[in-house]
């Protein structure tokens, strides 16, 4: 029914704002299930996270697909992360465009110097805390929401030093206004995303390349199996799975439990590269030439 996108500074009190908010929506009228998607409900470690590039891709990666999982007509999913790049805000939006339903940010807006003493505390209590170079690093980088982008729009701004985070705040409860408004005509206040075309045959485009690569895989782990069952413990001759696809060299026999454990990485690597970089094979023999390359590097033998 909704995604809410919370973004400010390292500790400016998001996640008070996250557990607030959910609370409000949980004693209003609102009928949906409420959820909270954030990195301490997958054990992410904040200053392993945001150690390095690769780190911080990976988590924005590992939170993304599970908004794109959990977002649907029947909850109101909130994310509670530092969301501080509008690019990754705008893959947000677009995951609720997709969806086809309300979208907004809570901005956190509270001053460094604050948040750099919160942070200080927490770390004094012995709570979970940015150490210092993370920390100003993060502060460095952050990328303010600015309402006239349409994935930073509507914009509700929460100033948590100034007013602390109360479910009465008026942000919070602007914002349960907000998702709870009956959309009409009249209501002009309330946008629900409309999906297009173009996301629409994404996602049927994905759910094809997960059907296509599922099979594939499985193809080639059935040819690998009753290869090996035909050596009857001779050598193994490389395995030819098709026309135009490379063999599969292994020079040792492989057991049923391992090629299932390198088909499951292969397939969860596949799908993480996808959200940053390069999409998923579309096509069964793209798919089988993919994983055999990666079998035959696991393996220890290049085709």
């Amino acid at each position: 029914m909704a995604l809410v996108v919370i973004c400010g500074q390292p500790c400016s009190g998001k996640s008070t704002a996250a557990k607030c908010l959910a609370e409000a929506l949980n004693e209003s009228e609102c009928k949906q299930t409420v959820r909270i998607i954030d990195e301490t409900s997958f054990h992410l470690d904040r200053n392993q996270n945001y150690a390095n590039m690769p780190s911080e891709k990976n988590l924005r990666g590992v939170l993304r697909s599970e908004v794109d999982r959990s977002v649907s007509k029947d909850n109101i999913i909130i994310v509670d992360s530092l969301n501080s790049i509008k690019g990754y805000r705008y893959e947000l939006w677009c995951l609720a465009r997709a969806a086809g339903i309300r979208y907004c940010v809570l901005y956190c807006d509270v001053g460094e110097s604050h948040c750099r003493k919160w942070n200080e505390e927490r770390r004094e209590k012995g709570e979970a805390a940015y150490n210092d170079v993370i920390f100003e690093d993060l502060v460095r980088r952050f990328e303010k929401p600015d309402r006239r982008n349409r994935w930073d729009s509507p914009l509700f701004e929460l100033w948590a030093h100034n007013d602390g985070v109360e479910r009465s705040s008026i942000a919070i409860v602007d914002v349960v206004s907000y998702l709870t408004k009956k959309a009409d005509s009249k209501s002009r206040d309330v946008k629900i995303l409309q999906p297009t075309i173009a996301t629409q045959s994404t996602r049927f485009s994905d759910a094809n390349s997960l059907y296509e690569m599922d099979r594939a895989t499985q193809e080639v782990i059935n040819a690998i199996v009753e290869a090996q069952s035909q050596s009857i413990g001779g050598p193994l001759a490389s395995i030819s799975i098709g026309q135009g696809l490379p063999n599969i060299n292994i020079s040792r026999s492989v057991g049923l439990p391992e090629l299932r454990r390198l088909r499951r990485t292969f397939i969860k690597l596949t799908g993480q590269t996808s959200l940053s970089g390069r999409p998923p094979p579309s096509d069964s023999n793209s798919a089988k030439r993919m994983f055999v390359d990666y079998l035959n590097r696991e393996l220890g033998t290049i085709a």
